[in-house]
């Protein structure tokens, strides 16, 4: 029975002593650390991650893992204008944009208007 103990005891001594950092949420937005849910991101910044439009409710934002809607404040700004593409935040530093995919950058093409027609396909 001592043994046992001793084992159990060894065991969760062990388990407490594990390093959990190298766990990771596979539902965690890339680029977002454990702790963006409660406050400013590392560098003092904040970060647009999701916008959701609902039918009949207020817009919301969620920006470093927290739900912010239209009107309402984060930190020391306030939500002032969210788009589909980028949320617009106004506090102490000004006017603040924050784009829904900043490491993207957007190109458009026009294409081949002859080879597009009128979009019915020739018989060969």
């Amino acid at each position: 029975m001592r043994n046992l103990a001793i084992l159990l005891f060894s065991l969760v001594a062990a388990g407490a002593a594990a390093d959990t950092t190298a766990l990771v949420d596979p539902t965690r937005p890339a680029g977002v650390s454990a702790s963006a849910g409660t406050s400013e991101g590392a560098q003092g910044e904040w970060r647009l991650q999701s916008v959701l439009s609902p039918r009949g409710g207020r817009p919301t934002a969620i920006i470093n893992g927290m739900v912010v809607r239209l009107g309402e404040k984060i930190g020391e700004s306030r939500l002032v204008r969210l788009s589909e593409t980028e949320a617009v935040l106004q506090g102490p530093k000004g006017t603040e944009r924050l784009p829904l995919t900043p490491e993207v950058s957007k190109l458009y093409e026009m294409g081949n208007a002859a080879a597009v027609g009128n979009g019915k396909r020739k018989k060969p």
